[in-house]
């Protein structure tokens, strides 16, 4: 069974960096989602298993890291320059083929973490 923990969420305020991490029962092509009340879960970042490749969303491009340790089965989601907008539930995911940025792809989902940006 493919169990993915998330942990890391909180609140911050507007300028301020925060890192999620996703914990793995296995190795897998990961991504991060995020989520916000009535709205559709939203691609974050992904992150190749085989060659490490990473992906981004325009809103997130140069202010967020995904990153893996390979021997911890962990995936990290570095946020940085926090915005009000970036408020939402994240939500990591693992899909066993390639990455994908769409959350149907995805073969497994963790709990979600609450991440709140003050201004």
């Amino acid at each position: 069974q493919v169990t993915l923990v998330e942990s890391g969420g909180g609140l911050v305020q507007a300028g301020d960096s925060l890192r999620l991490s996703c914990a793995a029962s296995g190795r897998f092509n990961m991504a991060w989602f995020r989520q916000t009340p009535g709205k559709e879960r939203e691609f974050v970042a992904a992150i190749s298993s085989r060659t490490d490749t990473t992906y981004y969303a325009d809103p997130v491009k140069d202010r967020f890291t995904i990153s893996r340790d390979n021997a911890k089965n962990t995936v990290y989601l570095q946020m940085n320059s926090l915005k009000p907008e970036d408020t939402a539930v994240y939500y990591c995911a693992a899909r066993t083929v390639v990455p994908s940025a769409l959350a149907s792809d995805q073969d497994y989902w963790g709990q979600g973490t609450q991440v709140t940006v003050s201004s």
